[in-house]
């Protein structure tokens, strides 16, 4: 299908020509990757009579490190972050998810605040940015910046705090301690796919293998990706060879969620992904914390 005709096209190459675009063209499309966001526009599942398209703008791009922070641009591809070094060991769930997202072509186009911003159901990095608790800097058109959690910047299915004027400008990680790791794991129903489950987990440690806090993060089974707050209470004071222990935290995470089911499989079978594929995230999150 063809789209609905597009009016006006506008390829900003700095930040600021960006939001002088959204400043002038109201409701304008961003694209970012454009991956998700055209294949609604083609379908006429969404109408944009203006796009404002930022893969000139370098300035949004790349990894840095300072102070111990991380902070990525969102125009950053998921093909650069599959190798990329300055997350590992606390942060390297990000590499795994740019290591699985879709398929060659959407890696090396898809950017990772193209879909933070798309706020897709079934999407590999909202849950790990989630349970990453990044913070999110937004500035809008007309020069004012605020930053967000981002347990406050998903809202909804494809729904998020940013405002039509305003552009995803940083996604930032705080500075580790030392002993912190994180993973990712999907399930899907074929190689590339979108996931029918996805887990991140994160995981900071003693120093001597018990755990002082833990977020998990679960995507693909509601409307929203969400945390799993019973489970991460349960898995703090566990070690990683508490395998008991672990799994009651995964059940717990499993029943917290209560995933619906849809034509690809059950909401039970996804409890049971959960369970699952959460023991193998932590156990990798606790493995990197060492």
């Amino acid at each position: 299908m063809y789209p609905a005709i597009i009016s006006n096209y506008i390829a900003p190459k700095t930040v600021a020509e960006a939001l002088d675009a959204l400043g002038r063209n109201a409701g304008a499309t961003v694209f970012a990757g454009g991956q998700s966001v055209m294949q609604a526009i083609k379908a006429r599942l969404h109408q944009a009579e203006c796009i404002v398209d930022l893969k000139q703008v370098k300035e949004l791009r790349g990894v840095s490190v300072a102070g111990g922070a991380v902070a990525i641009g969102p125009m950053t591809r998921y093909v650069e972050l599959i190798d990329e070094t300055k997350l590992r060991p606390a942060y390297q769930a990000i590499n795994d998810a740019a290591t699985t997202v879709a398929d060659r072509q959407v890696r090396n186009r898809g950017t990772i605040g193209g879909s933070l911003c798309w706020n897709y159901l079934a999407a590999d990095m909202p849950p790990v940015v989630l349970a990453l608790d990044a913070e999110l800097d937004l500035q809008a058109s007309g020069g004012k910046r605020r930053t967000v959690r981002i347990t406050s910047f998903f809202k909804g299915a494809l729904e998020t705090d940013r405002a039509d004027n305003e552009l995803l400008t940083r996604i930032t990680l705080a500075a580790p301690p030392r002993h912190a790791g994180s993973a990712y794991k999907k399930w899907s129903t074929q190689t590339d796919g979108l996931p029918i489950v996805g887990m991140a987990a994160y995981v900071e440690t003693d120093g001597k293998g018990t755990c002082t806090k833990a977020r998990l993060a679960v995507g693909g089974v509601l409307p929203v990706t969400r945390r799993a707050g019973k489970a991460e209470a349960l898995l703090v004071g566990k070690r990683a060879n508490d395998g008991a222990g672990i799994a009651a935290a995964l059940q717990a995470a499993a029943e917290e969620i209560d995933p619906q089911g849809d034509r690809w499989v059950e909401g039970d079978y996804r409890k049971v992904l959960i369970h699952d594929l959460g023991r193998q995230v932590v156990a990798t999150a606790f493995e990197r914390a060492s």
